[in-house]
Order: structure tokens, then C-alpha cells, then sequence
């Protein structure tokens, strides 16, 4: 009873627009390398900024403090005329002074080494 209705099975396609999982493997591929390139670069960036130095000092000179590019204080000077054991709290001002203004030089010196790495990247106040 059945009667062949003179329709042929259409194949089976995929969706419009093709194979769009290879495409985007193949495009992904493309920015995972770039992403690895970036990451090499930043990491060069990173050993570089080690070694700078910024140095600041307080009090005329008294007080010398230079921090590395990983912020992390690496000497510290006092003048011999500063030791005063009747006035610590100044000499600890002045070492504060110093200490803050050479971090911030060194907070700077990081956005200057890596404003070619993130620029267009609008991490802000990221380094």
C-alpha cells in the first residue's frame, strides 16, 4: 500500500556558514600564539625592569633609599650626621620620605617599561 511519492532523500548538510568549529580553531591557533609571543615579551620585560634602579632621597641627602624595578628596597644610605638617638622619629620620617618617593620612581619606571607591552590593552592602573 505504500506509494513512492517520486521525493528523493535530500543528504544531510551542515548548517549555513560551513565548518565553523575549524575556522575557529585555526583563528584561535593564530591568537594563542600571539598571546604566547606577548607573554614572552612581557616576562623579558619583567627580567629587564629587575634590573633598574630608582633612588630617592630626604632630607637633603641624609637619607638615600634605591628600589629595584621589582620594588624592593635595595640600600639604604644615612648620612652619619643624621644618627641622632635624640631624634629618631625624624630620621624614621626621613626614611619613610624616601622610601615612598623611590617606590614611586620605580612604580614609574614599570609603566614606562611596559606601556609598549599594554598599549590599547586599557589594563589602568595595572603596573
Amino acid at each position: 500500500m505504500s506509494k513512492k511519492s517520486g521525493r528523493r532523500a535530500l543528504p544531510i548538510r551542515p548548517p549555513l556558514g560551513g565548518n565553523k568549529g575549524g575556522a575557529a580553531k585555526i583563528a584561535g591557533g593564530s591568537k594563542a600564539s600571539q598571546l604566547q609571543k606577548l607573554q614572552e615579551e612581557f616576562a623579558q620585560a619583567q627580567e629587564q625592569l629587575k634590573a633598574k634602579t630608582a633612588t630617592a632621597t630626604a632630607g637633603g641627602g641624609v637619607v638615600q633609599v634605591t628600589v629595584n624595578g621589582s620594588q624592593e628596597v635595595v640600600e639604604l644610605k644615612l648620612a652619619p650626621e643624621v644618627v641622632d638617638p635624640e631624634d629618631v622619629e625624624m630620621l624614621q620620617d626621613l626614611i619613610l620620605v624616601a622610601v615612598n618617593e623611590a617606590l614611586e620612581k620605580s612604580r614609574a619606571l614599570a609603566a614606562e617599561q611596559f606601556s609598549g607591552l599594554t598599549g590599547g590593552l586599557g589594563l589602568g592602573g595595572m603596573f
